[in-house]
C-alpha cells in the first residue's frame, strides 16, 4: 500500500515538473517571439538592381572604333565608341562658312545703317531709307544669331562623334559592331554601375505594417552561401504592386474572383564598403530581413 502511494506521489510530481517546465518553454518562447521575433519581418524574393545607364549615340554615322567588351570595367570618360566624324566634319566647316557671310553681312548693315542715321540726323536722306537700313539690320542680326547657333550645334555634333562612360561601372549587353551604320538613340550598350547596386525585395502585403524608411535590414546573398551579412536600410516603398503596373493589369471584377496575396517591392540601400569587399551583381537573388523597431 505504501509502495503504490509512493508511486502514485512520484508520477504526480513529475507530471507537475513536465507541466512546469512546458509552462515555462511557452512563456519564454512567447517572451522572445513578442520581444525579438516579432519585429522582424524577411522575405528570400528579393534581387540585386542598379540604375543602369544605357548608352546612345547622339549622331547619325558609322562606328568606327568600338573599345569595349561585355564583362569589361569601365571607368568615367572612358572612350567606349567612336562614330566616323566625317559628317559632322563638313557640317560644322559649312556652318562655319555660312557664320563668317552672315557676320560680314551684319557689319556691312551695321555701316550702312549708321551712315544713314547721321545723314538722317542732317535731313540729307528721306525717312524711308532709314527705315530700309534698319529693316536691312535687323534681317541681318537675325541670320547671325541663327548662323551662330548653328556653328554651335555643330561643334557639339563634332564632339558627340567620341562617346565617353558617364558613370564607373561593367559593360553589359554590348550590341554595337565595328562598321554598323547607327542612327542617334541607338541602343550600343549598358554599364552597370556595380558599386552602386541595390536591392529590392518583395514581401507581403501583410508583412508591410511596420515597414519604415531609415530601418535597419540585414541581408545574405545565395552567391556566397550565407557566409556574407552585408548591411543596408529601408530607402522607400513602391507606389504599387508590379501586378498593378504590368503590361495587363489583372482584372478582379469577376465572378470567379480568387484573392491573391500582394507582394510589393521595397528598396534596400547597401553599405558601400561591404559591395567593395564582397560586389554583388544585377540579379543575383538575396535574403532580406527587417528590423522594425525603428522609426
Amino acid at each position: 500500500m505504501f509502495g503504490i502511494e509512493s508511486h502514485e506521489h512520484k508520477r504526480k510530481r513529475l507530471f507537475a515538473i513536465f507541466f512546469t517546465a512546458t509552462l515555462v518553454v511557452a512563456v519564454v518562447s512567447y517572451s522572445y517571439w513578442s520581444l525579438v521575433l516579432s519585429r522582424y519581418v524577411s522575405t528570400d524574393n528579393a534581387y540585386v538592381s542598379a540604375e543602369v545607364a544605357q548608352i546612345t549615340p547622339s549622331i547619325d554615322g558609322t562606328i568606327k572604333e568600338v573599345n569595349v567588351t561585355d564583362t569589361q570595367h569601365v571607368k568615367k570618360d572612358d572612350v567606349l565608341v567612336v562614330i566616323d566624324d566625317i559628317d559632322a566634319r563638313l557640317n560644322r566647316e559649312r556652318a562655319l562658312g555660312e557664320f563668317a557671310k552672315a557676320e560680314t553681312d551684319l557689319d556691312r548693315a551695321k555701316i550702312d545703317l549708321d551712315r544713314r542715321k547721321a545723314l538722317s540726323a542732317s535731313g540729307s536722306i528721306a525717312a524711308e531709307e532709314l527705315t530700309n537700313a534698319e529693316n536691312t539690320h535687323r534681317v541681318a542680326k537675325a541670320a547671325y544669331d541663327i548662323t551662330n547657333a548653328n556653328v554651335e550645334k555643330a561643334n557639339v555634333d563634332f564632339n558627340r562623334a567620341v562617346i565617353h562612360s558617364p558613370i564607373d561601372g561593367v559593360v553589359i549587353n554590348r550590341e554595337v559592331q565595328l562598321g554598323q551604320k547607327v542612327n542617334a538613340g541607338t541602343p550600343l550598350m549598358s554599364i552597370v554601375p556595380i558599386d552602386q547596386v541595390y536591392v529590392n525585395a518583395n514581401f507581403k502585403e501583410n508583412q508591410l505594417r511596420h515597414v519604415r524608411p531609415g530601418q535597419i535590414v540585414e541581408l545574405e546573398a545565395d552567391i556566397y552561401d550565407g557566409d556574407v551579412t552585408y548591411h543596408g536600410h529601408v530607402v522607400g516603398l513602391s507606389g504599387g504592386t508590379g501586378a498593378a503596373f504590368s503590361l495587363i493589369p489583372a482584372q478582379n471584377a469577376t465572378g470567379n474572383w480568387i484573392k491573391v496575396v500582394q507582394r510589393l517591392p521595397v528598396r534596400i540601400a547597401l553599405d558601400p564598403k561591404e559591395l567593395e569587399a564582397h560586389p554583388l551583381q544585377v540579379g543575383l537573388s538575396m535574403n532580406v530581413k527587417i528590423d522594425t523597431r525603428g522609426h
